[in-house]
């Protein structure tokens, strides 16, 4: 591989190649479990500035190479250093490209590292294997990824990473490869009550047996409880007669066959209720590995805004109740707020006194209902509109409901009176 330069890519340190690949590096944390705090069982965690360079990063052939700064390794190797040199070309990490603009474009980039155990491997076995989460602030993009060091020749020059205890490249780097991510380009999704949602997750593997079993489960966590709603396992050579799937939730799918030939271990869920709303854990098992990705899926529903009168008249003896009714919604945070526009106004103005407001109240299907209720004063004039404003998250603009103040009608009964009156007044007239 020839390389023709190094430079700054997208504010990120990267080597461009001739072949259209990257290296990209990025500043990390290593992640330890440390002493116990104050003798109370719990633990501490120590975290070590660690450098990840990812070699072979493949780039778009219309990226533009804008400020050219070099990333040079030290020149004189330090044991000290966390410098871990990850080749990826023989597992591909989705939508990688993410990570050559995020500083420029002011987005922070997520970078733990810490130590990972294979199921059934020895603590002391050759090699050795850390976990990698990444995540980039404001961008779609989560990846759970596992390195497995490169054999070094070892001899007398050998360098041994202090902290670690691993031999060393020749240029003080750490030699790893990724061989298996697990993904999803999603952190959280918000979904109509009643609606279906895909929550997406898949996984790439390097250099696994096809006989190998796959195990895939989606976990649900909320407010404390965990259950599972989705199991499946099957081989990657065999969608179909080898594939076993567990619901535990009616109207939870996942496709075996794209599992296998596409690592798509993506679940759909259909007519969404609110008990479905939480934490999801897809977790991708393959031979002594596993990872997992989190989504976070929310229940919105839309509140129905009404009011108890169509007309408001207003009599001179007494104020008016008028009642707005915000009505089946989820979350729970609705706010009600009552303004009047009056002829003269150009722009709404808030009631001094807002109305008093009920108790909230749960359906049977989860949503909630709140009303307010207002005292109109006699002394508000004709023509004034009387507005019931409410907001909530489920509303990208706060939703108005209005009524007119209208013109007191004379009263029936002193109508009927005052022409009696008349009619007598003027028979009497006539027969005098």
């Amino acid at each position: 591989m020839m390389m023709i330069e190094v430079i700054l890519f997208g504010c990120l340190m990267t080597s461009v190649y001739a072949d259209g690949a990257a290296d990209v590096v990025l500043s990390c944390t290593l992640v330890e479990e440390g002493v116990g705090l104050g003798g109370m069982g719990g633990a501490a965690f120590r975290r070590t500035p660690a450098t990840l360079v990812f070699r072979d990063v493949a780039v778009a052939p219309d990226e533009s190479l804008e400020t050219l700064t070099p990333f040079v390794p030290p020149s004189i190797p330090d044991p000290d250093l966390l410098l871990f040199e990850a080749k990826v070309s023989s597992v591909e990490i989705p939508n990688a490209d993410v990570l050559l603009h995020a500083d420029c474009n002011e987005q922070e980039v997520m970078c733990e590292i810490s130590r990972y155990s294979p199921r059934g491997s020895q603590e002391s076995s050759d090699p050795a294997y850390f976990m990698v989460s990444l995540s980039v602030e404001g961008v779609e993009f989560n990846t759970a990824l596992i390195l497995q060091t490169l054999k070094v020749e070892r001899d007398h020059s050998t360098l041994i990473q202090n902290k670690l205890d691993l031999p060393l490249s020749q240029s003080g780097t750490l030699l790893t490869e990724v061989i298996f991510v697990v993904f999803s380009p999603i952190k959280s999704v918000s979904v109509p009550l009643r609606g279906d949602v895909l929550l997406n997750c898949g996984f790439r593997q390097h250099e696994i047996p096809l006989s190998q079993e796959v195990g895939i489960e989606w976990r649900l966590q909320h407010r404390g409880k965990g259950r599972k709603v989705l199991e499946m396992k099957t081989r990657l050579d065999d969608a179909e007669g080898n594939t076993v799937l567990h619901a535990e939730r009616r109207a939870a799918s996942m496709d075996a066959a794209l599992v296998v030939g596409e690592g798509n271990a993506s679940m759909t869920l259909n007519k969404l209720k609110v008990l479905d709303e939480g934490t999801y854990i897809c977790t991708v098992s393959l031979g002594h590995f596993h990872a997992q990705q989190v989504i976070q899926l929310h229940i919105i529903q839309p509140p129905h805004v009404s009011l108890s009168e169509e007309k408001l008249v207003l009599k001179t003896s007494s104020p008016k109740t008028l009642s707005c009714h915000c009505s089946k919604y989820y979350p729970l945070d609705a706010q009600m707020e009552w303004v009047s526009l009056s002829p003269t106004d150009t722009e709404p103005v808030v009631f001094p006194e807002q109305g008093s407001l009920s108790s909230h109240r749960q359906h049977g299907d989860g949503t909630y209902s709140l009303s307010s209720h207002l005292s109109v004063p006699p002394s508000v004039s004709p023509g004034t509109k009387i507005i019931c404003r409410v907001s909530h998250p489920a509303l990208d603009a706060p939703l108005s409901v209005s009524v007119v103040v209208e013109h007191a009608e004379p009263d029936s009964y002193w109508w009927v009176l005052g022409f009696l009156i008349i009619t007598v007044l003027f028979f009497y007239q006539v027969m005098r």
